[in-house]
């Protein structure tokens, strides 16, 4: 059998008879972003996916079967090599060893999913009463993190000359518990700005 996985139709069929032996409801899909080779995927009653892969086409009988997850950005898909003498052998394999370690890397992807949006849902609390405080500000979205900026030109309406800016910058870290802000303008201005903070602090 391992000798006519050399064309696309012939794996495909392959695939169909490990999907088979593995039941579980188990259909296969064309496997769109794989270019390296021949491939596959299989997909049971359950949403759970697999890529039976052939990355070389010199050893038709060695296979790699990568274990999908929602999100792979995040963490590594687990695979398994495997030799493809038949169907059965792959399938057994794959329940074998690949099913245990896919159960155990969408646990782990479920967690750090969740952990995200704790850490999301908290920062964006944060960031809107930041921007609640400073009326007019923009919001820049950064890498577990948001900036908040606030600028105020402080020229009377219809005067010339050099731009005189207030300005606040509020950075609000990962899961919104602590901020970083930085104030820079008129003395005048960042002065009334630290004495309300201070009181506001004792109060």
């Amino acid at each position: 059998m391992t000798s006519e996985l050399t064309t696309q139709e012939h794996f495909d069929a392959f695939a169909e008879e490990v999907a088979r032996e593995l039941g579980t409801h188990c259909r296969t899909a064309e496997l769109t972003d794989y270019g390296r080779g021949l491939g596959r995927l299989v997909i049971d009653g359950d949403g759970r996916a697999l890529r039976l892969c052939q990355p070389d086409d010199r050893r038709p009988d060695r296979l790699k079967i990568h274990a999908a997850l929602p999100d792979e950005t995040k963490m590594i898909a687990p695979s398994i090599g495997v030799t493809a003498s038949s169907p059965r052998h792959v399938a057994r394999e794959i329940t074998r060893r690949l099913y245990p370690l896919h159960a155990e890397a969408a646990q782990q992807a479920a967690e750090l999913a969740a952990r995200q949006e704790a850490e999301e849902s908290g920062r964006r609390a944060v960031t809107e009463a930041v921007a609640g405080a400073l009326p007019g500000a923009r919001i820049e979205e950064q890498y577990r993190r948001t900036r908040v900026i606030w600028q105020h030109d402080t020229r009377p309406p219809g005067e010339h000359g050099p731009v005189q800016v207030d300005s606040v910058t509020v950075l609000v870290g990962a899961s919104g518990e602590g901020v970083q802000a930085e104030v820079s303008g008129r003395p005048s201005s960042v002065i009334a700005m630290l004495a309300a903070f201070t009181q506001a602090s004792q109060e």
